[in-house]
């Protein structure tokens, strides 16, 4: 199996190599003082990032506001969360990872070609900028030691799927692994130190941008890589090609046993030519450490073969399904539990409770709204004002996509 592929520093622009770091390339400095222009100076205050006491949750997140495309942290003030922290990006952002310093990380939608750190409330932000054959595919985690980051990534000219390795302190490239497939979307660190990626399966072409083409080829695939080499240490598919493998999540260990294997949740999103098919079609796949396995819905429950974002709370893998307004819920052994219903649900995370007295709870947001949803079953919605949320979120101070 192929290793670490040095890169060829003849090949990188100097002047965009110092650049990294600093701001964007050349080409975008005049949209970008545009925007930076219209950041709210509040954004910019450390103090008003900084958390009132009686606080409740903070979630980082992506969005889209009336001064266009924006990372930052919201917080919970009443009724409603409010932007408390705002960094302008110069297009979509997909995945926001918070580090264990409070820093965030943020990634370009794919075809993505910008990946970022900012400490909310700083003025600047660290960029890295990939080269013009490769694209961000939307995720980024860190290495078990924080050394090094790892991004999924498309070779543009061949449409190999890739793990970008970076160093974790400079943001710059120092190599790549093969995926072993196309369109690789999420990826997570196993307890073992391997590294869990889904291959969305799905070509596209530079020029096309996210056309998605040849579906009648798609090759969608979980793999197992060796992070010590990038060595395949397994793949599996599910029988139906037409179900891209797309978000994942770690949910309990496999029968409760302490040695045992846990079971990672992955969302699907279906490609089928048939729109009965596709509308009926599972959402959730669930790997146990040797098969991969989807799970329908409940009777009568369709969910438009289109599953958002994925995360475990309390006993139950949760998919968000914007098509079908609302999050659906499994049991960690994939028995069908119920739907909550929220209009364009996409964005989910798993909160731990903020006082020993309560649950943990499962955070979902929406076109309008967020709902936090207890281990009880309880409710409680905050309102969302002017902000159209992008995918995914994570709360600060310890939260992961993954509690009881």
């Amino acid at each position: 199996m192929r290793p670490a592929v040095a890169l060829d520093k003849t090949k990188i622009d100097p002047d965009r190599s110092r650049a990294m770091m600093t701001t964007p390339p050349k080409l975008q400095r005049r949209q970008w003082l545009a925007l930076m222009a219209a950041l709210p100076v509040t954004a910019l205050n450390p103090a008003a990032w900084a958390a009132p006491a009686n606080s409740a949750h903070r979630l980082a997140t992506a969005w889209q506001a009336a001064q266009g495309y924006q990372i930052g942290v919201l917080a919970q003030r009443g009724a409603a969360l409010q932007v408390s922290a705002a960094l302008d990006v110069p297009t979509r952002a997909h995945g926001v990872l918070v580090e264990s310093s409070g820093s965030l990380l943020a990634v370009a939608r794919r075809p993505g070609d910008w990946l970022l750190r900012w400490q909310p409330g700083a003025p600047a932000a660290s960029w890295a900028w990939n080269d013009a054959d490769r694209a961000f595919n939307g995720h980024v985690i860190a290495s078990a030691d924080g050394k090094t980051l790892y991004t999924t990534e498309t070779n543009l000219e061949t449409g190999q799927g890739l793990i970008g390795l970076r160093d974790a302190a400079s943001l710059e490239k120092t190599g790549e692994w093969l995926t072993h497939g196309m369109d690789p979307h999420e990826l997570l660190l196993d307890a073992d130190g391997s590294l869990l990626v889904a291959n969305g399966g799905i070509a596209a072409l530079p020029e096309s941008g996210r056309l998605k083409l040849r579906l009648d080829q798609m090759d969608p695939s979980l793999v197992r890589l060796d992070t010590r080499s990038g060595e395949l240490l397994g793949q599996w598919r599910l029988p139906d090609s037409r179900l891209s493998l797309r978000h994942i999540a770690w949910g309990p260990v496999a029968g409760g046993s302490a040695t045992g294997q846990r079971l990672l949740g992955i969302a699907l999103q279906a490609e089928h030519d048939d729109a009965a098919t596709k509308a009926g079609a599972p959402v959730l796949a669930v790997f146990d450490g040797r098969r991969l396995t989807s799970h329908a819905a409940g009777a009568g429950q369709q969910l438009k073969g289109y599953g958002g974002d994925i995360a475990f709370a309390n006993g139950r893998f949760a998919v968000s399904c914007p098509r079908a307004n609302g999050v659906a819920l499994w049991r960690a052994g994939g028995q069908w539990s119920d739907f909550m219903a929220l209009e364009e649900a996409c964005a989910l995370t798993a909160a731990p409770a903020l006082d020993a007295a309560r649950s943990p709870s499962l955070w979902a947001g929406g076109k309008a709204a967020a709902l936090a949803r207890d281990g009880e079953g309880g409710l409680a919605s905050s309102a969302l004002s002017g902000l159209k949320l992008d995918n995914h979120w994570a709360t600060l101070g310890g939260g992961k996509k993954t509690v009881g």
